[in-house]
């Protein structure tokens, strides 16, 4: 669904409504992106990851979220990479993906950050991607937007719910007004933005940011390049980024990049003086000896390749794995594929240093995507010729194959796949979505099977809706219906889950534990679609839906 420019524009302010402070700046400089902030302001602990799930899962409503399993996995290792090596190494965080072209990223309540795919696809490094997100990571954990919040009125925050009451009103009804009500809600936020966001808090978060880029194993200097770049491309007005004001009118000034690369070069030195030091003197980067917190247990250290060669930041396996993701989300978030089709044709024919591996792979998504999958197996075989461990080569060949009509081979990729990475969500994913096109019992009880053990820390909706559709084929009745009710609550539509549970709390042929799973989940879920309704009853929003 394409949503209206200013519906569009306003949801992200919503989700970005305390995220996003604009400080003063010199006049004369050159405005790049604001790197966000956090919005951890007076919540509790459970409070803010509740609001920040909650923001999630409405965007996820309005098709603002890139639920790639592999661009997912690979965001939130690179993320959790760097929390390990932060202040704060066992804080819960979650990085995720906005579909959306904007040179931007945000931080919200509960450790929630988002790199937009507009972001990502500018990047030209592992270690520019990596400062962007260290800066984020530092604003939450330095609690900086607590701070600015300290002396706020405590009413601030109705001005937003006022505004998601408007907005799920203008998204679930048919009220052609609902743009320009929308714009009038909208201006209580300007109190939001009001609220300065110190230049000592965004130093504070560039300062600590670059040590934990540093402490990561990354390059310190990927934060002054990637600044340094969008100051040149933002002055020279070229690149055909969607910069929006509001974003501009916070400052990257040359300041702030003299004194990022000042702190690279400081602790660059820093560094070439423990190697010369003996190894038993030296402590070792936090992230080679902290634990990796919890969300990562599950995923082995090298993501992409079966063999045991190292991903360790700079390597030449993680670039090459940066390269594919970035081209990844380049073509999964793009909404136009003619466009890119020629952009990927045209420069592979046209410039040999454009023929790298990531370049193919990118034009292959592209032709699958655009039904010629023949022509992106041709693509991916090279490749695979010269990487055959890769995963993500790997699994575009075997959905390349899909399509191709050769179900069989396809099916047979797909096992090898799975035990080379029996844990692996991506995996596991398409090689149940590829079962279930059988639709035999056999076939789903083969892909319940596989994602069933996904669903124990997943909040991805497709997941839980290719498990319902194996478990209905695998005769699972109850535990499918379930499954459905939970894509769609992550989906951002509460009151439907709702529904749906209720419903079928209501059958007669539930047993004991079928029974009390149903009203745990409709007594957890109740006061969420309450909330939603007394929010859109507060905004005067009428007709619509309850869901957003």
């Amino acid at each position: 669904m394409r949503l209206h420019p200013l519906l569009l524009s306003l949801l992200l302010s919503l989700c970005l409504a305390v995220a996003l402070i604009p400080a003063a700046g010199a006049s004369d400089d050159v405005r790049l992106p604001h790197l966000g902030s956090s919005a951890d302001q007076a919540f509790t602990q459970a409070e803010a990851a509740a609001y920040g799930a909650s923001m999630l899962r409405q965007m996820r409503a309005l098709g603002l979220v890139l639920d790639d399993p592999l661009a997912t996995q690979f965001i939130n290792a690179l993320g959790y990479r760097l929390v390990s090596s932060s202040e704060s190494p066992k804080t819960r965080f979650t990085f995720f993906i906005p579909r959306e072209d904007v040179i931007n990223s945000f931080a919200a309540p509960g450790g929630y950050v988002g790199i937009n795919s507009g972001l990502i696809t500018v990047t030209q490094s592992e270690d520019e991607l990596a400062a962007v997100m260290a800066h984020e990571i530092s604003h939450i954990e330095q609690h900086h937007l607590q701070r600015a919040f300290a002396d706020a009125s405590k009413t601030t925050p109705l001005y937003a719910l006022a505004m998601l009451g408007a907005l799920a009103a203008a998204v679930g009804g048919s009220n052609i007004n609902a743009p320009m009500a929308i714009a009038s809600l909208s201006q209580g936020l300007v109190v939001q933005h009001q609220i300065n966001f110190t230049r000592k808090d965004e130093a504070e978060a560039d300062r600590v940011g670059i040590q934990t880029l540093a402490n990561a194993g990354f390059n310190p200097d990927g934060m002054a390049e990637f600044f340094g770049r969008m100051q040149l491309l933002l002055r020279a007005d070229s690149g055909g980024y969607q910069v929006p004001a509001l974003l501009q009118d916070h400052p990257v000034t040359t300041l702030r990049i003299a004194e990022a690369e000042a702190r690279a070069h400081t602790l660059k030195a820093q560094m070439a003086q423990r190697q010369a030091l003996p190894a038993s003197s030296v402590r070792l980067p936090t992230w080679e000896t902290t634990l990796i917190p919890v969300p990562m247990l599950r995923q082995p250290d090298n993501l992409f390749s079966a063999a045991q060669r190292s991903d360790a930041p700079g390597s030449k396996r993680a670039h090459d794995d940066y390269l594919l993701m970035r081209e990844r989300v380049r073509v999964l978030s793009s909404t136009d594929l003619s466009a890119l089709a020629r952009y990927y044709a045209d420069n592979l024919a046209r410039h040999a240093a454009f023929g790298i591996p990531s370049n193919h792979y990118g034009y292959a998504l592209v032709l699958m995507r655009s039904g010629h999958a023949n022509a992106a197996r041709e693509q991916l075989a090279p490749l695979l010729a010269q990487d055959p461990d890769n995963l993500p080569l790997r699994l575009a060949m075997a959905h390349a194959e899909l399509l191709a009509g050769q179900r069989a081979r396809a099916l047979a990729d797909y096992a090898r796949i799975s035990h080379d990475w029996p844990r692996n969500q991506a995996v596991a994913l398409d090689y149940a979505s590829a079962l279930i096109l059988d639709a035999d019992q056999a076939a789903g009880a083969k892909a319940e099977a596989l994602l069933r053990p996904q669903l124990d820390d997943s909040d991805a909706p497709e997941v839980y809706r290719i498990y319902g559709r194996a478990a209905e084929l695998a005769g699972l009745k109850i535990r499918a219906a379930e499954a459905f009710a939970d894509a769609t609550f992550l989906s951002g539509h509460a009151a439907a889950a709702l529904d749906q549970l209720t419903r079928l709390s209501q059958r007669a042929d539930l047993d004991y534990a079928q029974r009390a799973r149903i009203d745990a989940r409709i007594a957890w879920l109740t006061p969420i679609v309450l909330d939603q309704r007394r929010l859109r009853a507060n905004s005067g929003a009428t007709g619509g839906s309850d869901d957003l």
